[in-house]
C-alpha cells in the first residue's frame, strides 16, 4: 500500500514541500530512506520503529520504502519522524488515509512516542497556507509559533497517540490554536533608558538622527565615555515594530532555533552584540548546515560591534555587500541560502591601542602603534557608514546629581514625527528609510539651493570624499531636516551632516 504524507524543509528561511511517500510491500523486512536524506534522516528508521512499538501499534515485519520528494535536494534534520510513523500507520490501516489528505505534519520522535519541537515551522506554516493547505499537525512546543499564520487550523499534539486520536476522531487539540487574526503586542518597556545618560549631548544627538533613518553610526571615544551604555539604549527610540516585521523576525529565529518557549512572537527589535573574537561564518551565517548569522539574527534592529578594530578583518570586510543590499547569500554544498539582514550597524572604538589619544590622561601610544590599530578597518567599510561622532570623556560636573538628561521616551516622539514624514514621502516605493534611498530618489528629495551645493562641494573637496560618502550626507541632511519638519534641506541640516563625516579624515586621513 502507498501513503503521501504532506511535510516540510527549509531553505534559508523560507520552506518548500516536502513529499513523504509510503509504500509497504511483501518481501524481505527491510526499512528503507531515500531522496537524499542526511544522517539525522537515515536515523529516523529506529526512532519511528521503536515510537510506534511503545505507542502500542504492531510494527510491520515487510519491507518499507520512505521516499522525501522531491528527491534532488539534500534533506536535514529529525523532524521527518512524524511524518513518516504517520505514513506507516496509513499503509497499516490504523489511520484512514482520506483524512491525512490536506495535512501537513512536522515534528520529531522520541522513543517513547513523544512529539518534540521543530525548528523553522513558522516558515513552514505560512508557505503551506500559501500552497493551500488548511490543517497544520505540529509538535505541542511549536502550537503558539504556528498560531501567528491565521485562517489555518493548529493541531498542537504532543505525541504519536494524540495524532493518531486526531485522524480517527478522537483527539482536539488542549489549547484552542484556531486563529484567524493574532495581535501584535505591546513590546515590554525597555528598561534601559537614556536618562540614564548624563551628557555626550552630541552622541545622543547622532543617535537620534541614526534612529529616524536607519543609519549606521560609528562612535569613537576613550574608555568610559558611555559608548556601549548609549549603544544599548539605542533600540529604546526605534519604532515600534509592525506585524509584517515581527513575523519577519520570528522566521529568521525559528529557522536558528532560538525561539524561547511561550514566547513565539518576537516584538521587540533585536539587539546583536557578539563579541570581537566572532568568526566570519559565524557573524553572516554558515555551517554544514547554514544557519542565520549574527547579522541576520540582527535584521529589523541593531548590530552593535564594540571595540571595532579587535574584530577580525575578514568578518568586517564581509559585512560590506550585505549592509548595501540588506541580505546575505551564503553557498554551501548543500545549496545556496539566502538571509534577510536589514540591520542598523552601531560600532564603538578608542581612537588608539591604549584609548587615550586626544583625551585627559596622557596618551602612551607612538604614531606607529595609532595607524596600526586604525587601519585595522578598512575605508570601504568607514565609507559605508553615515554617522562618525566623537565622544569626548565625561567630566565631573555631566555626572552631578542635579543634572538631568532627556528621557528615551521624549526622544523617540521626534523620531516618530521624522519617520512619519518618511513614509508619507515613501508611500509609493518600497523605501522605507532615508539611509535606503536610491540615487534617483536622492536626487528628487534631497534638491539643493545654490548656497547648499556650493557648501557640499568646497566641502566635498576638501575632505576628499568619495561618491558613496557624497549621497550619505545628502540622506542625513535629509534625516536631520525631517526632525527638523522641513521640507527641504536647509544650510544648516547640510552643515551637520557633513560634519558626520570629518572624523574618517581626521583619524585616517
Amino acid at each position: 500500500m502507498l501513503a503521501k504524507i504532506i511535510s516540510g524543509a527549509l531553505a534559508g528561511i523560507d520552506a518548500y514541500t516536502v513529499d513523504v511517500e509510503t509504500d509497504l510491500c511483501g518481501g524481505l523486512p527491510k526499512f528503507e530512506i531515500v531522496g537524499l536524506p542526511d544522517s539525522a534522516v537515515k536515523e529516523s528508521k529506529d526512532r519511528v520503529r521503536t515510537a510506534i512499538k511503545n505507542c502500542g501499534y504492531a510494527f510491520p515485519s515487510k519491507q518499507i520504502t520512505i521516499n522525501l520528494a522531491p528527491a534532488d535536494t539534500r534533506k536535514e534534520g529529525p523532524a521527518f519522524d512524524l511524518p513518516i510513523a504517520v505514513g506507516i500507520l496509513v499503509c497499516m490501516n490504523i489511520i484512514k488515509a482520506k483524512n491525512c489528505e490536506n495535512a501537513f505534519i512536522i515534528g520529531e520522535l522520541s522513543l517513547d512516542g513523544v512529539a518534540r519541537p521543530a525548528s523553522g515551522v513558522l516558515s513552514m506554516v505560512c508557505h503551506m497556507k500559501n500552497e493551500g493547505v488548511k490543517t497544520m499537525i505540529v509538535p505541542f512546543e511549536n502550537g503558539e509559533e504556528a498560531a501567528l499564520i491565521g485562517g489555518v487550523d493548529i493541531v498542537a499534539v504532543k505525541s504519536l497517540t494524540e495524532v493518531v486520536a486526531y485522524f480517527n476522531g478522537g483527539f482536539t487539540s488542549t489549547v484552542d490554536y484556531r486563529t484567524e487574526n493574532v495581535c501584535l503586542e505591546t513590546p515590554p518597556d525597555n528598561p534601559l533608558d537614556f536618562s540614564d545618560v548624563k551628557g555626550q549631548d552630541s552622541a545622543k544627538r547622532a543617535l537620534e538622527i541614526a534612529a529616524a533613518g536607519a543609519h549606521n553610526v560609528l562612535m569613537i571615544g576613550p574608555p568610559g565615555s558611555g559608548k556601549t551604555m548609549m549603544a544599548k539604549r539605542l533600540p529604546g527610540i526605534l519604532p515600534d515594530m509592525g506585524f509584517d516585521e515581527s513575523i519577519e523576525t520570528t522566521k529568521i529565529y525559528s529557522v536558528a532555533g532560538m525561539l524561547a518557549n511561550k514566547r513565539a512572537l518576537i516584538t521587540k527589535r533585536p539587539f546583536r552584540s557578539p563579541h570581537h573574537t566572532i568568526s566570519y561564518s559565524a557573524l553572516t551565517g554558515g555551517g554544514r548546515v547554514p544557519k542565520p548569522g549574527e547579522i541576520s539574527l540582527a535584521h529589523n534592529g541593531v548590530l552593535f560591534l564594540d571595540e571595532l578594530p579587535e574584530f577580525q578583518k575578514n568578518a568586517l570586510e564581509v559585512m560590506r555587500q550585505p549592509m548595501e543590499d540588506g541580505n546575505v547569500t551564503i553557498a554551501r554544498i548543500n545549496g545556496t541560502f539566502t538571509y534577510p539582514s536589514d540591520f542598523m550597524l552601531v560600532c564603538s572604538m578608542n581612537p588608539c591601542p591604549c584609548g587615550y589619544y586626544g583625551s585627559g590622561p596622557k596618551c602612551a601610544c607612538s604614531q606607529n602603534e595609532i595607524s596600526k590599530y586604525l587601519n585595522r578597518v578598512s575605508g570601504p567599510l568607514l565609507d559605508r557608514i553615515d554617522i562618525q561622532v566623537e565622544i569626548s570623556a565625561v567630566s565631573y560636573d555631566d555626572l552631578g546629581p542635579n543634572r538631568e538628561a532627556e528621557p528615551s521616551a521624549e526622544i523617540k516622539a521626534r523620531v516618530l514625527q521624522a519617520i512619519a514624514m518618511q513614509n508619507e514621502r515613501f508611500k509609493d516605493d518600497a523605501t522605507r528609510f532615508n539611509a535606503g534611498m536610491s540615487s534617483r530618489q536622492i536626487e528628487a528629495y534631497c534638491a539643493l539651493g545654490d548656497k547648499e551645493r556650493k557648501l557640499l562641494k568646497k566641502a566635498f573637496e576638501r575632505l576628499n570624499l568619495s561618491g558613496r560618502a557624497y549621497h550619505k550626507i545628502l540622506k542625513v541632511a535629509r534625516t536631520i531636516a525631517d526632525l527638523d519638519h522641513r521640507e527641504r534641506v536647509e544650510t544648516a541640516h547640510l552643515s551637520e551632516a557633513i560634519q558626520y563625516r570629518s572624523l574618517d579624515r581626521k583619524y585616517w586621513g
